[in-house]
């Protein structure tokens, strides 16, 4: 058994140490908001956070975060950098297939927590999820709106 604390709350989960963190949130735990999309760790869909950092759970072993808090997009409401993502995420109308906002709130929510003022280029290096229906331009609106700036400015106030 294997102990986690996922959400705020320790669970304990029989898998095998090498298996993906994703497998375990989706199948262990039954929260399937985090996707898998590629396996292979590019796409971003599977994207958690790890002790406040954004992390593929694709390609990370169950093993390696024993201990350690995860946060899913079940409860990114509850941190209140999350709650504002999610706010702007609507405000903005981001979402188009949705498939992969889950990854693309915690990428976001994770860069506010490190930077709250990003400039473009902290923008581009942090949301690097794919998004097959293109919304790259209301998740940068998003992002800059969060972050009480105008896009196309080096963050802050504009």
């Amino acid at each position: 058994m294997i102990k986690l604390h996922v959400n705020g709350a320790v669970r304990s989960v029989d898998a095998e140490p090498d298996t993906p963190l994703l497998w375990v949130i989706r199948d262990n735990l039954g929260m399937t908001g985090t996707k898998y999309g590629c396996g292979i760790a590019q796409c971003g869909a599977c994207s958690v956070m790890i002790d406040g950092v954004v992390t593929r759970s694709c390609v990370t072993p169950v093993e390696a975060v024993a201990g350690k808090a995860i946060t899913t997009i079940e409860a990114i409401e509850k941190d209140p950098v999350g709650a504002r993502v999610v706010e702007a995420w609507v405000r903005h109308q981001v979402p188009q297939c949705g498939y992969c906002q889950s990854g693309q709130v915690m990428a976001a929510t994770s860069l506010i927590k490190a930077t709250a003022h990003p400039s473009d280029a902290d923008i581009d290096a942090a949301m690097v999820n794919l998004c097959r229906c293109g919304t790259y331009t209301t998740i940068r609106a998003a992002v800059h709106d969060l972050a009480g700036a105008k896009p196309g400015t080096q963050g802050g106030a504009a």
